[in-house]
């Protein structure tokens, strides 16, 4: 084995181990961000309340708690289901607009024998599921939820030789095989129902630049180099690598310098897309939506109680905020928990 060779081995191993990494991520931030909100009331239908009993943490007041975070708490149902109208919103309007962009290209499938044909042959890619076009502002874009089809640029075939066209080719085809155009309109899907969490758009834009990487090392199999050119001999597409949304283009600017090191045996160091910021502004999201989720898990002492709990001392809502401590303060010697000021007996 060729150290290049090697080189694209370990490559593809970390790309791989970096995309599964992030996607676990990507899981975790949905599953925090979400079960604060609702699961306290599944076990609320069985008459089954989380934290009955447990009145006090320390000085704390867990129903002085409950009473000032439970706006909180009802606010993030109204942010989630925000989430949910403006993803739904943001997906069917990208939709529509490929469709139209779609609708006004002048395309058709490869005709038998002809370059294209011959380079879909070579990457062994069905020529069914190419269209050829004049004029686009990407030289080759992956589009289609549930059957993907690649859309190449007709002037391809005068600019790049077969080996290089057939590796184009095979790149697009890597996005078909496994669904990219699907699985990235998801991931935008999440990222937009929980907006409040920022790291997850980051995030989301790091599962697209992993998606082209390991296209890459699919269509690079044996031939690192011949991608690698291709990649330079279009680095100057129109100067404008836009695609239309929903798409997967192959080329990107902002990845352009990483692809070609990792196709010339080199490992470049990986920027994510994630800042510090974001990650603050996650966590600080995430401990607020999970300490009112919390909370409402305590019951009140004028709601609804499990069977054995003994009722604590009534609270007004309005008085919460002075009855945060009833134990006595934090810098003061706690009193008995049956000797609570506000104890109704």
């Amino acid at each position: 084995m060729s150290v290049t060779a090697a080189h694209g081995l370990t490559n593809a191993t970390d790309a791989q181990a970096r995309h599964r990494v992030t996607l676990v991520v990507i899981g975790l931030l949905l599953i925090l961000g979400t079960s604060p909100v609702y699961v306290h009331h599944i076990f609320s239908l069985g008459n089954t309340q989380l934290l009955a009993g447990i009145d006090h943490l320390g000085a704390l007041c867990l129903t002085a708690m409950h009473l000032l975070l439970q706006p909180v708490h009802n606010t993030f149902h109204i942010v989630i289901l925000a989430g949910v109208a403006y993803a739904a919103w943001d997906r069917a309007r990208a939709w529509q607009l490929l469709r139209r962009t779609l609708a006004l290209l002048d395309q058709r499938a490869p005709a038998f024998n002809d370059p294209f044909w011959r380079a879909c042959t070579a990457a062994q890619v069905d020529p069914a599921r190419v269209r050829i076009v004049a004029g686009l502002p990407n030289p080759a874009f992956t589009v289609g939820l549930f059957a993907p089809r690649m859309y190449l640029a007709k002037e391809l075939c005068q600019r790049l030789p077969r080996d290089q066209l057939a590796a184009v080719i095979m790149h697009e085809g890597a996005h078909v095989r496994r669904r990219d155009p699907l699985r990235l309109f998801l991931l935008r899907l999440l990222a937009c129902t929980l907006f409040w969490i920022p790291a997850l758009r980051r995030l989301e834009e790091d599962v697209r630049d992993e998606a082209e990487v390991l296209a890459d090392d699919f269509a690079a199999r044996g031939q690192p180099l011949v991608l690698a050119s291709a990649l330079l001999a279009l680095a100057e597409w129109r100067r404008a690598p836009a695609t239309p949304p929903l798409t997967v283009g192959f080329q990107r600017d902002d990845l352009l310098e990483r692809r070609i090191r990792r196709l010339a045996g080199e490992e470049p160091s990986v920027r994510s897309h994630v800042t510090r910021r974001s990650i603050v502004s996650a966590t600080l999201a995430l401990s607020i939506v999970w300490s009112s989720g919390i909370l409402m898990a305590h019951p009140l002492p004028n709601g609804t109680h499990a069977t054995g709990v003994a009722r604590h001392c009534e609270h007004d809502g309005r008085f919460a905020l002075g009855h945060l401590f009833c134990l006595g303060s934090p810098f003061t010697q706690l009193r008995h928990h049956n000797e609570c000021p506000h104890r109704v007996h």
